[in-house]
């Protein structure tokens, strides 16, 4: 099955459907799933895009590789299917944003709001096998990815990029910013957490951005569920 992105998106990333890149990731990825679980499952693999249409894009939160546990991964980075215990990030990430702007610690970690909103929680790489952190990077989902931030990057309208850590701050240089804001970070991680995501404040900075820019502010309070 080809793999191809929502209708909305397809004008801007036809060109990189015909690269040769991406023939050869599709057939990686028609091997991976006729031998190996993938997640997350193919319908998913393009949910960033298909909640967040293009025109629709006011923030772009960047994450690395999909979760690799059984029910975790449906096409957002830092997001979990509903009825999935929140990951540690993604616990991180709540605590941050109590302290930060007062939002209650929700019972479930689908973030599905906020992509609705204008979030685009694009993962570079969009697919991973089973209990195998990374086993799909350096197979041509960077590279389309890439496209994807350069697409965003393109827009006239202002455009907030959230970079948590140092894979992400790579992609700086995709970015105008001249035109675009860029919020960087420590990674939520528990590994880094604490020396230095914990008291950034980036929720509050995203829609300071937001608003100086004229855009509407995120609500960023995940209902439970």
């Amino acid at each position: 099955m080809p793999l191809r992105p929502p209708a909305t998106w397809q004008p801007m990333l036809a060109d990189q459907l015909e690269q040769p890149y991406f023939r050869r990731l599709e057939r990686f990825m028609e091997e991976e799933r006729r031998t190996y679980t993938v997640f997350p499952p193919e319908e998913h693999v393009f949910e960033a895009l298909a909640l967040t249409p293009y025109e629709r894009v006011n923030v772009l939160l960047l994450g690395q590789d999909p979760y690799h546990d059984d029910g975790q991964a449906h096409g957002l980075c830092f997001s979990v299917r509903p009825g999935i215990k929140s990951p540690p990030s993604l616990a991180n990430i709540y605590r941050e944003l109590r302290d930060d702007l007062g939002c209650r610690i929700p019972n479930n970690g689908y973030l599905v709001p906020w992509a609705r909103q204008g979030v685009l929680m694009l993962n570079a790489v969009l697919t991973v096998r089973a209990h195998m952190p990374n086993s799909h990077k350096n197979h041509g989902w960077e590279t389309f990815t890439d496209a994807i931030i350069r697409t965003v990057n393109a827009k006239d309208s202002p455009v907030v990029f959230v970079l948590w850590g140092a894979y992400a701050q790579k992609k700086i240089p995709l970015i105008d910013t001249r035109r675009h804001t860029i919020v960087a970070g420590t990674h939520p991680s528990p590994l880094s957490a604490r020396n230095g995501f914990f008291g950034s404040r980036p929720f509050s900075a995203i829609n300071a951005a937001l608003r100086a820019a004229g855009k509407p502010e995120m609500h960023w309070q995940i209902p439970d569920l």
